[in-house]
């Protein structure tokens, strides 16, 4: 406790700091939510306060997020009219299903689903979604009306509409973006966004911008949100059921990424599925007071760290500022522009779409960069939601790829040493009458016909008569039944054609278990399994 206290002046500065970076962009994410703008800061609250309960990182900050809001808000736009009574019900029903699935998560200890996307799918994804919104905010940013369509066809639109750029919104964007990217690249703890948007409100004030066709936010208006649950039948809660999968997804995948970023502990996150249901009790709230799903934010996160702060004070310090903006500065949120919002956002969007790391991708992932390149081609292409699905496919599909066609190589020994290892260079020592197999996965259903039609390959392809066949099997980490018949299988058959054949360092013990459960051991017989490829060489030369 007195830690606490004695760090609640810096965690309140640090709330101060966050609330200037924070409250522009929870405004911003409102509107790209579909959503009045008093929702963005509801949402905020709502995940602060139920992740400063039920969550266990000290730093971590939940709020309205725009990597999730083009999700649901292009889900929602095919269930609803956009700013209708009945999207709203919609986007909180949507957000107390949201939470619902991240709490079961919590409960199930599922932390390992924030595993099933690659960092390749995650940055393609990312990516797409950054384009989406900057292709749905240019109209606002150009001070044209607002597209529709598919992505191609509001970018047709943007094009079509050129000749009718409001110079005034234009300027607004292009200052806004300017100083948030110059604070993003040049003073990371220098609120950028919230300075632009005051200059801003300044200037609409002063020279009365919204006479030149310069659009404004509605009046916002200054009252506590109140506590409902949203009416809801069986048909909505069966057509929002996929869509809050997603997000839900989505949800884990960014949690699980800033608590590695940004841990509590200095052995790393401990309690990732526990930090679920934190962000699921926001969600929950969100939807219970009129806001839509939260998520967690890199960004906000990141400024609670680089300004010191300890507890998850700093996001109710930050909470309490913007209900004192909503109170005593509604009147001149009214005084935003469209523009200005937009702009926000589309900086926002220039932050994950992650140039620096599709370049990384590139150079060291080989031929990675196309699931990269898959996965922005899906998102941009198709409703995002499907995209965001069909994404998640992708990236499972090339997992179950890897899996069920590994790396089969024969092994040699390393020069001087023994040591058998994939050759890399002439030198290597390769045994006569021996080949040494390996397979670098599990042996399972997927890919037990394959490294059985690798294996026959070899051994009828060597360069010399194969007498001995050496299964190197210490990437084998399990065994199931069709993987243990087939290689029951390919022992026999082996021996049909008068060759030895043993099993080396099946080191994993899941493996070693199936492998004596299912007959594998005995189908080599004791005599025949090894610790080393060594040993079942010295063997063999002895025997022969």
């Amino acid at each position: 406790m007195r830690q606490i206290i004695a760090g609640l002046p810096r965690d309140v500065l640090a709330g101060l700091l966050l609330a200037a970076i924070a409250i522009p962009a929870q405004l911003a994410t409102a509107r790209l939510a579909g959503m009045p703008p008093q929702a963005g800061l509801f949402t905020f609250a709502a995940g602060a306060v139920g992740f400063a309960v039920f969550g266990t990182n000290r730093f971590l900050v939940a709020g309205a997020d725009s990597t999730i809001a083009p999700i649901f808000a292009s889900g929602l736009a095919a269930l609803a009219v956009v700013g209708s009574p009945d999207y709203a019900a919609m986007a909180t029903l949507l957000s107390i299903m949201v939470g619902a699935i991240l709490i079961v998560s919590a409960l199930l200890r599922a932390g390992w689903i924030a595993d099933l996307l690659s960092i390749p799918v995650t940055t393609g994804f990312m990516a797409g979604i950054a384009i989406h919104i900057t292709i749905g905010q240019l109209p606002a940013v150009l001070g044209l009306p607002a597209a529709d369509g598919t992505l191609a066809a509001q970018g047709l639109q943007i094009l079509q509409r050129l000749p009718q750029t409001n110079g005034y919104a234009l300027a607004i964007g292009l200052f806004v973006l300017t100083v948030t990217q110059a604070a993003e690249w040049g003073m990371k703890r220098l609120p950028g966004a919230f300075l632009a948007l005051v200059v801003v409100t300044v200037a609409t004030a002063v020279l009365h911008l919204d006479r030149f066709g310069v659009r404004l936010l509605d009046a916002v208006p200054a009252a506590l949100p109140g506590i409902s649950l949203p009416s809801a039948d069986a048909a909505d809660l069966l057509r929002l059921t996929p869509l809050s999968l997603i997000v839900a997804l989505v949800c884990m995948l960014q949690t699980a990424a800033v608590l590695r970023a940004f841990p509590s502990h200095p052995d790393g996150p401990r309690h990732v599925a526990h930090d679920f249901g934190g962000i699921g009790a926001g969600c929950i709230l969100a939807g219970l007071i009129g806001g839509f799903p939260v998520n967690a934010s890199p960004p906000s996160t990141a400024v609670v760290v680089a300004a010191g702060g300890k507890s998850q004070a700093v996001p109710l310090v930050a909470v309490v500022t913007a209900a004192a903006l909503l109170f005593g500065g509604n009147r001149l949120l009214a005084l935003l522009p469209h523009a200005a919002l937009a702009a926000v956002l589309i900086a926002v969007a220039l932050r994950i779409f992650r140039l620096n790391e599709m370049i990384a991708i590139a150079r060291r992932g080989g031929s990675e960069i196309w699931l990269v390149a898959g996965s922005i081609l899906l998102v941009v292409g198709l409703p995002i939601q499907t995209g965001m699905l069909a994404a998640i496919v992708l990236s499972l599909l090339h997992s179950f790829y890897t899996v069920a066609r590994p790396l089969c190589v024969e092994l040699a020994r390393a020069p001087g040493s023994t040591v058998w290892w994939p050759p890399d260079h002439e030198a290597a020592e390769h045994e006569p009458g021996v080949l040494v197999f390996a397979a670098g996965a599990p042996l399972n259903f997927t890919n037990a016909a394959f490294i059985r039609g690798q294996l026959m390959h070899m051994v009828d392809n060597a360069p010399a008569p194969v007498r001995l066949v050496v299964l190197e099997a210490s990437g084998v980490t399990d065994v199931d039944y069709t993987g243990a018949n087939a290689l029951r299988e390919t022992v026999e058959t082996l021996r049909k054609r008068g060759l030895q054949v043993a099993l080396a360092r099946l080191s994993a013990e899941r493996a070693r278990e199936h492998a004596a459960r299912s007959g594998v051991l005995a189908a080599f017989g004791p005599d025949q399994v090894f610790r080393s490829v060594e040993d079942a060489v010295r063997a063999f030369r002895a025997s022969a």
